[in-house]
């Protein structure tokens, strides 16, 4: 009799457990997210501490903009924030459709160097210099800074970013 209830107790047990991690799916868009946020929290804290840009900030347009890298730019380019070419660009680039059909956009050698760039890309233009003058710890100044210095056209882009630190606790990584 003892031997039948410990094998109940077992089958219950390693039924409960078997339920726990089918409700896990590694393909669910928050599980990509969170493994992106893994992959690239390291270069985004790197960053913050040389050019001051808040990690979560950072962490949460590169999961924007490269649709947690699964976009295309991510793939083909290793471009994780959308940055265009612009005048002056002289590296590799990628014909891309945007805004405008077939608009140019950076392609770098891998995604570090992408991260790297947005950090000058942030640094070294004017329209954004109001944005250091902010708290490191203030990501919602940082992410209503950015749509409105015109980083994105998405009407939506700072409740967006705000959304995904907050949901992904990305703040974490602005210590």
């Amino acid at each position: 009799m003892k031997k039948f209830f410990l094998l109940f107790v077992l089958f219950i047990l390693s039924s409960c457990s078997s339920l726990k991690t089918s409700n896990i799916n590694p393909n669910s868009v928050e599980s990509k997210i969170k493994l992106y946020i893994k992959k690239f929290a390291p270069a985004a804290v790197k960053n913050m501490r040389f050019y001051k840009i808040p990690a979560s900030i950072t962490l949460a347009q590169g999961v924007l903009e490269s649709g947690y890298g699964e976009g295309t730019l991510a793939k083909k380019a290793n471009n994780h924030f959308g940055i265009k070419c612009h005048k002056g660009w002289r590296g590799k680039s990628i014909r891309h459709d945007d805004d405008e059909k077939n608009e140019c956009f950076r392609s770098y050698k891998n995604p570090l160097k992408s991260y790297r760039d947005h950090s000058l890309f942030l640094v070294y233009r004017d329209r954004y210099k109001g944005l250091f003058k902010l708290k490191r710890k203030d990501y919602k100044g940082w992410a209503i800074g950015l749509k409105d210095a015109g980083y994105a056209t998405d009407p939506k882009y700072a409740d967006k970013l705000i959304s995904l630190i907050e949901r992904f606790n990305l703040t974490r990584f602005d210590e």
